[in-house]
């Protein structure tokens, strides 16, 4: 079997579709695993664990081995809980006929590319890595209680997101603050080994994620709008099902706005950032769009030369998120390096 390299590329910067087996199975196995948990996405799980680092550089405490074991493992538990999620959602019937899952990229059990025995074979294996390196920040952080507690809570996520968390609606409320204020905080934590002196930081640390969190929910709840009647009708309580669409676009587009407005607060309240976070701004005319869009209903047919149909709010908000998350990493880079460098510049309320 061949090493695919290109694949992973690809793999890691789309949402790949493919209807042969034979070609599947023509994959090596880490093109396979990539695919199959929508790489593509889950790459925003590195994004969040590059900005908690640069977080924890500026206060000294960054090393690189913790931190690449951290990041692979939180990468590796967040493939491990989209392997879960399709197999909760074949076994009960949800992933199946022309549902949207299936629409935009490779779904290994409903094509038939892997048996439901194989895909737990996946998941187990891939969860006893992510696994191991949670044992490792445990070790690295002396037991910490703190990281323990991490350990635990991002344990029965992976177990527990898509059933039955996604069920009632509070499955985006989870990814916001997963994605955002505990990834921040939990790698600040780790690379801080867990000190109780260390983190001094650590509430602004923890608001430092909500605007990445709030700009990864925006693309959940993007999704699950876009999803809103099949998710209806299979019975799968997500917030769009519970409040309805429109309440779920107008909490979208609050999840935009604030997703600014608190870089402003903490750039010129606890000047816990430098002006150069302001660079994030340039991705406001991508904000300006996926609010015009949200002003709107979902139309009932993909409009003219719109390539990633079904999705329509969520293409919006993942065409926001990419650019924004890019610069609010240049954004941090610099703001650290100001932060190492000239400590004197604009100090700290």
């Amino acid at each position: 079997m061949k090493i695919n390299f290109n694949m992973w590329g690809k793999a890691l910067s789309t949402l790949v579709k493919m209807d042969s087996k034979e070609e599947w199975d023509a994959l090596d196995v880490v093109s396979k695993w990539l695919i199959a948990t929508r790489s593509a996405v889950t790459t925003v799980t590195i994004y969040a664990c590059v900005m908690a680092g640069f977080l924890a550089w500026r206060d000294g405490y960054f090393a690189w081995l913790p931190w690449l074991i951290v990041t692979l493992g939180l990468f590796l538990a967040h493939g491990t809980n989209n392997l879960l999620n399709d197999y909760t959602d074949f076994s009960k019937g949800v992933d199946k006929d022309d549902y949207f899952r299936i629409q935009y990229g490779v779904h290994p059990l409903v094509q038939g590319f892997w048996t439901k025995r194989q895909q737990l074979r996946w998941f187990v294996v891939s969860g006893a890595l992510a696994c191991a390196a949670g044992f490792y920040a445990l070790w690295y952080t002396g037991f910490s209680p703190i990281v323990l507690g991490l350990f635990g809570f991002g344990a029965l996520m992976v177990l527990f997101y898509t059933w039955p968390l996604k069920y009632i609606g509070l499955g985006e409320l989870m990814i916001f603050l997963i994605w955002g204020p505990i990834f921040f905080a939990g790698v600040y934590i780790v690379l801080a080994k867990g000190q109780p002196e260390n983190l001094t930081n650590l509430w602004k640390v923890a608001l430092a994620g909500v605007p990445f969190g709030l700009s990864v929910a925006s693309i959940n709840v993007g999704k699950h709008i876009d999803k809103l009647e099949e998710d209806k009708r299979k019975g799968v309580g997500t917030l769009p099902v519970k409040i309805g669409e429109k309440a779920a676009r107008y909490v979208n587009m609050a999840a935009l706005v604030l997703t600014y407005a608190v870089i402003v607060y903490l750039v010129f309240a606890p000047r816990y950032f430098t002006p150069v976070m302001l660079i994030v701004f340039l991705a406001g005319k991508r904000a300006l769009l996926a609010l015009r869009v949200l002003t709107r209903p979902r139309p009932a047919e993909p409009p003219k030369d719109w390539p990633a149909w079904p999705t329509w709010f969520s293409g919006f908000a993942f065409y926001h998120n990419r650019m924004f998350g890019g610069l609010l990493i240049l954004g941090l880079l610099a703001d650290t390096l100001l932060r190492v460098f000239l400590p004197t510049f604009w100090p700290m309320a």
